[in-house]
């Protein structure tokens, strides 16, 4: 026996049934709505004066997670590199674990 499962929309504005999904942001909050053809139409109607008007945004440089700071990413190469660079100027550098960032900026300073 076969088993269908059907997604129905319901328009967000009339709780009737819905065509399509229209996305918006205002603010800096993106939307979505679900609407059928007319009101999706009229959403349309009322922003197009609006949007003739605007510019498109410009997207902005997306940060994930904790910013890094000065340091930057800090791969094992660069690690070693500036762990060498820091002995041979008689810097004290832990063998292990992060690289101070005071030693860094020195190191960067140099190069």
């Amino acid at each position: 026996m076969a088993t269908q499962i059907r997604t129905l929309l319901i328009d967000d504005l009339d709780g009737g049934e819905a065509d399509v999904t229209v996305s918006f942001a205002i603010d800096g909050t993106a939307y979505e709505i679900d609407l059928n053809h007319k009101n999706a139409q009229q959403l349309r109607d009322v922003l197009s004066k609006f949007v003739a008007g605007a510019r498109p945004a410009q997207s902005a440089p997306r940060r994930s997670g904790r910013g890094r700071g000065r340091q930057g990413v800090m791969t094992r190469n660069r690690s070693a590199d500036i762990r060498a660079w820091a002995k041979t100027h008689g810097i004290s550098v832990s063998e292990r674990g992060r690289v101070a960032s005071t030693v860094v900026e020195q190191y960067e300073a140099a190069h």
